[in-house]
């Protein structure tokens, strides 16, 4: 008997079906079988579950004699089930990588609950991927498994078959099953919810559900959206037949009947125009039957309501009119009020130009407004050390002001007060360049610190490689150029690239990077901290796991199935997954004590500090990394891919930084063999590092300071001069002389 049934209805999805039955099969927990149930579909759907079937023997192909519908199909699948758990997938959607192995490990630590709650993200055709609204709902905090009535919020997540799993012994006893008809998950989700016993949740993208341009058949013009009134026809006969929960749920199932009849009347497109009246009043009519006392309406569903329960198709037109007028004069009253902030900012920013240069100010930004950190981060602490007379203020978003330090002012981009400091501090910071429509003064020093070292394609470079350019106006950038005074470097390489792909007046000062000399400077006291505060056991070996961003692709992919590379390694290991924050979302939607999303947290600096290992792509923190001396491991499976789309300036699998590995078998077996840290991991990462790393020794924020700020000039780190005196915090537990070679 396997763990898992995973029923898949087909019906004319042929450009799919292959994607979803693959995103099944080739999951890491195997002890599964698929039901893929052709529902008589005219295209090729049948072919595609014969290949399937006969590659796989776990697939278990059903054919229909004639088009019975998706609930009908999904019957004839239940029929054939002989898993304990049974899911349901529709032919057009996929698992995730790794979701039946953490909804097996929930069912596990649950207690075999009747049900399990799971997440999914919209997936749309342009890569896009939206997480559930109320994925918060899902929170695996506090008791489990429970009853609906202890949760009955997760009423408000998608009502939808597929985003659960369900304990096939349960589904019998209870007799559940599909009717026929347009919303048939309605009569099998609530009734199973209310009828459970024991249920548990997921807090895990499980699925993907794909947002089709067209053919979704919920999306399109048919009377058939009529079936909604028998679906609830059936949710209410269900509470008649059960007493006990009809007394707890009919005043709830009343409001979300009436939600979703108004959401599908006013969903244009959905029913034929000469229906809708006929429509409105059916819903009239089940509004009065299953009216229920003590059937609180809120404030904001109060006029649907309202529609539902007076059914008159022309008094809807008439109110929708004037919410459509009044929604139209709002949005021309904003539009005018937008229009006339930005003249007054920028008068007042000509005006603010018009007065003296403050010497003692200094404005610093980094990442298009993000928080606190990075090389100008580094910096504006160095100037609060070592020029104190100069008052910092630091830009942001308003959700970064957290990160800011106390004694640094907050600006908020867009207020008057940014335009104010921008025309009038003397010193302005950033590693990326300021609005385009700011005017560099007289007098004023702008400091450019960048944000690595590069190894892919910079500035005019980028012009041969359009995918990485994207739209990229290059005279402009070099008209932001032309306003640094400044341009900070960590080493010769990154000085001779910068000054021919920006090329402008400026200086460059080879003092190294400034967010790099914490990495010098740390004590073993402040590392264990650090790796206390991110849950890390002293004795664990904790993997800094940070990929690149690729130009090539528009959504993140994750090419290493992380939770397989802990199961293999054992449980010494701790990995800490660290997304490009271009894509704002985390790598991996698994989570837990092992393997630990850092995706959001505010110092890659202090993540390095705590990790004994980087594995990384393409990243330039692999530079930064190298300057704790601590290994480093590049997962390059698919450098031809990078390099053809971005470009590079070396072929890093030539002068590695480390071991490499071009798949994820390699990369576990580097681990597992411990190459990781071997002697020849060590001999290529002392030659790297005296190429990259020779201007970082810890005081490179202070030499910058005392340079622009105070007028002195400190003796630069030479090439090659401050190496050998460096002193790199290792990781006290990880032996330095390991046996693997």
């Amino acid at each position: 008997m396997p763990r898992f049934s995973v029923i898949v209805p087909a019906y004319k999805v042929q450009a799919y079906l292959h994607e979803c039955l693959a995103s099944v099969l080739e999951q890491s927990f195997t002890d599964l079988e698929v039901i893929a149930v052709d529902d008589c579909s005219p295209d090729a759907c049948g072919e595609i579950i014969d290949e399937f079937a006969a590659r796989d023997a776990r697939v278990i192909p059903v054919h229909l004699d004639e088009n019975v519908g998706l609930g009908r199909a999904r019957n004839a699948g239940l029929k054939h089930a002989t898993g304990d758990y049974v899911l349901f997938l529709d032919s057009d959607d996929s698992l995730t990588p790794g979701a039946l192995r953490a909804i097996a490990d929930r069912i596990k630590e649950t207690g075999s609950p009747d049900v399990l709650l799971f997440d999914y993200a919209r997936t749309f055709w342009d890569g896009r991927e939206v997480r559930n609204q109320f994925a918060h709902l899902l929170s695996q905090e506090g008791p489990a498994p429970f009853q609906l009535a202890d949760r009955p919020r997760l009423l408000k997540l998608l009502m939808v078959v597929w985003n659960k799993a369900y304990h096939r012994e349960f589904i019998e006893r209870e007799g559940f099953s599909f009717p026929p008809g347009y919303y048939e998950d309605t009569p099998w989700t609530y009734p199973v919810l209310m009828a459970s016993e024991t249920i548990a949740t997921l807090d895990r993208v499980c699925v993907h559900y794909r947002q089709r341009r067209q053919g979704n058949i919920l999306g399109t013009t048919s009377r058939k959206h009529f079936d909604i009134f028998d679906q609830y026809e059936r949710v209410f006969e269900f509470l008649d037949q059960h007493p006990d929960l009809d007394a707890e749920w009919r005043a709830v199932m009343f409001r979300r009947m009436v939600d979703h009849l108004s959401t599908l009347f006013t969903k244009r497109g959905r029913l034929p125009r000469r229906s809708r009246a006929e429509f409105l009043r059916r819903a009239r009519a089940h509004y009065a039957r299953y009216r229920t006392p003590g059937a609180a309406v809120s404030r904001r569903t109060r006029l649907r309501h309202a529609l539902v329960r007076l059914g008159s198709h022309r008094t809807y037109r008439t109110l929708w009119t004037a919410l459509r007028v009044k929604q139209r004069a709002g949005r021309s009253a904003a539009a005018a009020r937008r229009t006339l902030r930005a003249a007054a900012l920028q008068l007042h920013y000509r005006i603010q130009l018009r007065l003296p240069v403050r010497a003692d100010e200094a404005v610093f930004a980094s990442y298009w407004g993000r928080g606190h950190g990075c090389n100008p981060g580094a910096l504006e602490e160095a100037f609060r050390e070592h020029a104190p007379h100069v008052r910092t203020a630091w830009i942001a978003a308003p959700e970064h002001h957290h990160t800011i330090p106390t004694a640094t002012r907050r600006l908020t981009p867009g207020t008057a007060a940014y335009w104010t400091a921008l025309a009038r501090s003397k010193y302005l910071v950033n590693n990326v360049n300021f609005d385009r429509r700011l005017v560099k003064r007289p007098g004023q020093v702008m400091i450019q610190t960048q944000h690595g070292t590069p190894l892919k394609k910079m500035g005019l470079d980028l012009q041969d490689y359009p995918a990485a350019a994207r739209g990229t106006d290059f005279g402009q950038l070099l008209r932001s150029v032309d306003k640094w005074d400044y341009v900070l470097s960590a080493n010769r390489h990154s000085t001779l690239v910068w000054e021919r792909v920006f090329p402008s007046s400026y200086t460059t000062l080879e003092y190294g990077y400034p967010r790099n000399d914490r990495l010098h400077r740390a004590s073993p006291a402040e590392i264990a901290r650090i790796r206390a505060g991110l849950g890390i056991p002293e004795d664990a070996v904790a993997i800094l796991y940070a990929p690149t961003h690729r130009d090539y692709r528009v959504t993140q992919r994750l090419p290493l199935d992380l939770e397989r590379m802990l199961r293999t390694l054992g449980p010494r290991f701790v990995i800490l997954s660290r997304a490009h924050h271009t894509y704002g979302e985390p790598l991996t939607r698994a989570s837990g004590a092992r393997l630990v999303d850092v995706s959001d947290h505010p110092s890659v600096e202090s993540l390095c500090l705590a990790a004994d290992a980087l594995v990384t792509d393409y990243s330039s923190l692999m530079f930064d990394y190298a300057c704790l001396d601590r290994p480093i491991v590049v997962h390059a499976d698919d450098w031809e891919a990078y390099e053809a789309s971005r470009g590079t300036y070396f072929d890093l699998r030539s002068f590695p930084p480390g071991a490499v590995a071009r798949s994820e078998d390699e990369l576990i077996d580097i681990f597992a063999t411990g190459h990781w840290r071997g002697s020849r991991s060590a001999q290529l990462r002392a030659a790297f590092r005296a190429r990259f790393c020779a201007y970082d020794d810890g005081r490179a924020g202070e030499r910058v300071v005392r340079h622009v700020v105070l007028g002195e000039r400190p003796q630069a780190p030479g090439p090659d001069a401050s190496l050998p005196h460096q002193t790199p915090t290792p990781t006290s537990h990880i032996s330095p002389h390991p046996t693997g070679s």
